[in-house]
């Protein structure tokens, strides 16, 4: 039976100082405590709160406590189902890291003749950088110009004001560089909350929901099309049916779990693996790396061949890397949690009076029609 002392950083990283740590386990605390309460009821019904999810640092995790690795594939799910061939997925995959929506986002570098030479890959959560930004400015720069190179200035990052702009000109695109994600609905606050949503157990007219896509539907903790979140959704429920309680395993993050190059070749016949480099994060907890053929080999990354075919994309690449997080479980059988017995619902908001009188005098015209009512569902933040 044990607390945990602190959340540390991803990847056990070292960027911060003692008080730098100290906030990062402030922060996650706060995103835990949050996600724990769920929305306010009064607003969703059906989600709050959430009794099996627990914080780390405030409840004992158990003796007969196990951990459950959840990984899917980092290429993204709805550019490929919204493709026609492989050479267009990968191709639309290349253009932008807004459609690079599994925790993982990369840029790629190319030689004069177009072939690709590098490519980076983070999965590293933005709220990291921030508060590194805000405690030692001056690390942000020095890791930038490690990683993404040595042109790298102040001014790129913090710009006139100087607040952290984590949409800088190194870290906006998939050509300049990548140092952490950047896409919306990647962040370490998506992972929580979804995480912390779908431990509600759901029973509907007697039967307990089970499958991946009708417990993210139910829950709408997350878009269906993706690979990441039904499937961690699914993983999670599945613990919570078990009556346990359940937590993200510290260090809360996204990582790197198999970087596979089944099927390739290189020119010469050496081990493409060989050339995976870790840059960021422990060996068990890999946040950052770099898929890049040294100097003196005689050939590049757009040289070697996946599957007959050369590398002519970072999706390719991609294809074949899974990113992961870790839950663990304890006290299993004992939770006294009840089910819910509904799906999420969103309570409308009151119409203001104004907006009912325009409403109204809108439906007198001849010919007014009532456009449809949509509603869109993603990461809770």
């Amino acid at each position: 039976m044990s607390l945990l002392a602190s959340y540390g950083p991803p990847g056990h990283l070292d960027d911060l100082d003692e008080t730098g740590l100290k906030a990062w386990n402030m922060f996650i605390c706060d995103l835990v405590d949050s996600s724990i309460a769920g929305p306010d009821p009064h607003q969703v019904l059906n989600d709050s709160p959430r009794g099996q999810f627990y914080n780390l640092t405030k409840t004992d995790t158990a003796a007969d406590a196990a951990e459950a690795t959840v990984t899917w594939t980092a290429f993204p799910r709805l550019v490929r189902i919204q493709s026609l061939s492989d050479a267009q997925r990968w191709r639309r995959a290349d253009a932008s890291r807004d459609v690079q929506d599994e925790y993982c986002e990369w840029s790629v570098t190319r030689d004069a003749t177009g072939k690709i030479t590098k490519v980076m890959f983070t999965c590293e959560g933005p709220e990291y950088w921030h508060l590194l930004a805000q405690s030692n400015p001056a690390r942000v720069l020095e890791l930038y110009r490690t990683h993404i190179g040595p042109d790298v200035r102040h001014g790129d990052l913090f710009g006139t004001t100087g607040t952290y702009n984590p949409r800088n000109r190194w870290n906006d695109s998939t050509t300049d560089g990548a140092m952490h994600l950047i896409q919306t609905n990647n962040n370490l606050g998506a992972e929580i909350e979804l995480a912390a949503a779908a431990t509600n157990v759901r029973v509907i007219d007697g039967r307990e929901l089970t499958t991946e896509q009708e417990l993210i539907h139910c829950g709408k903790y997350g878009a269906p099309e993706r690979n990441s979140d039904p499937h961690i959704g699914g993983a999670v429920n599945e613990l919570a049916r078990q009556k346990a309680d359940v937590s993200l395993a510290d260090p809360v993050g996204l990582y790197f779990g198999e970087l596979a190059t089944d099927g390739w070749a290189t020119p010469d016949g050496s081990d493409p693996k060989d050339y995976w480099v870790r840059q960021r994060g422990d060996a068990t907890h890999p946040v950052r790396c770099v898929y890049e053929v040294p100097r003196g080999k005689g050939f590049t990354v757009g040289d070697i061949e996946i599957n007959g075919k050369p590398i002519r994309f970072g999706g390719q690449i991609a294809d074949f890397i899974t990113v992961q997080l870790t839950g663990v479980a304890c006290r299993f059988g004992q939770s006294t949690t009840q089910p819910k017995n509904a799906c999420v619902q969103v309570v409308p908001a009151p119409a203001e009076p104004a907006a009912v009188a325009r409403n109204l005098g809108a439906a007198s015209f001849p010919g007014y029609r009532a456009a449809p009512l949509a509603t869109s569902w993603t990461r809770r933040r």
